[in-house]
């Protein structure tokens, strides 16, 4: 008697039949876990140089960007001058700023990217700028880092912090802690875009919060950002965190604006 197709695909297995399906889950279950690829690893182009590299950015475009910069507010130095004038004269409430990039080509399209569209995948490649414009030294004394955090509006607007992206990765690769809520933003105001550095200040009065003042009280601290245009953003921030007993405040910034 001729067996049927579906009959005929059919095997034993510890005396019980099984059809091809099964035998496919059997096999499937038997055989290793395929490694996951991670997509920062693939070939591809430099988004800085075009040079063809793994990831987003090569490893030549960080020193090649290098500056000696203000150490009160990360401005590019023509001089090997500790600060620059307008420092000296008003300087933050920052006992260092460390910047890695100037904002600029083509710095600024993919901070753009990765700040307003969604280009969470560039967040490693930027830190790791960041992070190598950090002295050990100074990252050492670091009790904590922290983001420059969003309200819980422009959170939810955007989907997440490029701030915490980058302040978590750095904080990471130095072996610091990083905690993303110990300074908060209640308030949301008009963008900081377009104002000048008086306004910006003014704007930025009493924006941030810190509810546990006790976990800053005698800490040593870094706040990091994606961007610094006049500064006023972190000397609200530092300055908050000042006011709640903190013993000492640095800004890790990636991009400062010439």
């Amino acid at each position: 008697m001729r067996r049927s197709a579906a009959s005929s695909t059919a095997r034993r297995v510890g005396g019980a039949r099984i059809g091809s399906a099964m035998r496919v889950s059997i096999l499937a279950a038997s055989m290793p876990p395929l490694p996951r690829i991670d997509p920062t690893r693939l070939p591809g182009q430099c988004e800085s140089c075009r040079r063809w590299t793994r990831g987003r950015l090569c490893g030549d475009c960080g020193p090649r960007t290098s500056a000696t910069r203000c150490l009160g507010c990360g401005l590019r130095l023509a001089t090997d001058d500790a600060h620059c004038g307008a420092c000296m004269a008003h300087p933050l409430p920052l006992q260092r700023c460390h910047c890695a990039v100037d904002y600029r080509a083509p710095w600024d399209q993919l901070i753009v990217q990765f700040k307003y569209h969604g280009a969470v995948d560039l967040a490693a490649a930027l830190a790791a700028r960041l992070a190598d414009a950090v002295p050990a030294a100074d990252a050492a004394t670091v009790d904590l880092v922290l983001p420059i955090p969003l309200s819980r509006q422009r959170l939810a607007q955007r989907g997440y912090n490029q701030a915490w992206e980058l302040a978590r990765r750095v904080a990471r690769r130095h072996r610091r802690r990083a905690d993303a809520h110990l300074l908060q933003r209640p308030l949301e105001r008009d963008p900081q875009a377009g104002l000048d550095r008086a306004e910006r200040r003014r704007n930025l009065r009493g924006v941030f919060a810190v509810p546990q003042p006790q976990r800053v009280a005698g800490r040593h601290l870094a706040l990091v950002d994606d961007v610094m245009t006049t500064g006023a953003t972190l000397a609200e921030a530092a300055q908050t965190l000042h006011d709640a007993g903190a013993a000492s405040v640095q800004a890790w910034v990636l991009a400062r604006t010439p």
